[in-house]
């Protein structure tokens, strides 16, 4: 077998260029979404543009207990996981904090934080056994900094950069890689899913910027996951030329 990259949130956005980037280059892939029929036509898309073995696995990473079914049932061809790409996460409403939906933290929490960390507990043991592994986690600018009406979000993406730093930490002595990736505006569906479906605010977000596009995430990912054994990019802001970080771009109206 090629070497193995196992992908959350392939369905959409950065998720879904990691996929079609790593297959294009020999990767085998195994690939998690909430949307079995996403799921289901990225695999045949795959396999038929680049007869890449995929393999899908359709459950929410909120769940715990079914994430850790999903990942220890594996079969034993698919357990040597080169690459984890912990992409599954969310910005749910742009609201003060006092007049945020609980319900929407929640989501953002169990998604970013804990479905992220269910994830790479249940994948650790194949790359322990291995001694070797490279776990990308995506952040955001906004773990960088905080914003007005960013207040969950934000700090859920700062819990994604401590975790990365405390995973990096803690499996030196295992040879295992960690890197965080935190993008800056980027047009995918984020802001879409972020205003609820509302088209017109989400595409507010951009007027009159050329911002970044998932394929260029994925592109520094793949470079990032090539290089020597002995080299880790361990944190990388990435950001559109137009933008310096959350608060200051230069939009051309």
């Amino acid at each position: 077998m090629d070497k193995i990259v196992l992908i959350t949130g392939a369905t959409s956005g950065f998720g879904e260029a990691c996929a079609r980037k790593f297959a294009a280059n020999n990767y085998d892939l195994i690939i998690t979404g909430r949307r079995k029929d996403k799921l289901h036509q990225l695999s045949e898309d795959l396999r038929s543009k680049h007869e890449a073995r995929v393999l899908a696995l359709n459950f929410d990473v909120r769940n715990k207990n079914i994430v850790t079914t999903n990942i220890n049932a594996l079969p034993k061809e698919w357990q040597k996981i080169d690459i984890l790409i912990n992409n599954a996460g969310l910005a749910l409403g742009r609201d003060n904090f006092e007049e945020a939906s609980i319900d929407d933290w929640d989501a953002m929490i169990d998604t970013n934080v804990k479905g992220l960390a269910y994830v790479t507990k249940a994948v650790l043991p194949f790359m322990i056994d291995a001694g070797s592994g490279h776990i990308f986690n995506i952040g955001s600018i906004s773990g960088k900094e905080v914003y007005a009406q960013g207040n969950m979000y934000c700090a859920t993406k700062h819990a994604v950069g401590a975790l990365s730093e405390a995973m990096r930490i803690d499996l030196l002595k295992y040879n295992i890689k960690v890197t965080a990736i935190h993008p800056g505006a980027a047009n995918t569906e984020f802001s879409n899913v972020r205003f609820k479906g509302d088209a017109d605010k989400a595409a507010k977000v951009y007027e009159g910027l050329k911002p970044l596009v998932a394929e260029d995430v994925a592109d520094i990912i793949y470079y990032c996951a090539g290089l020597p054994a002995h080299v880790c990019i361990n944190d990388l802001v990435v950001t559109s030329t137009q933008q310096a970080n959350s608060f200051y771009s230069f939009k051309k109206i």
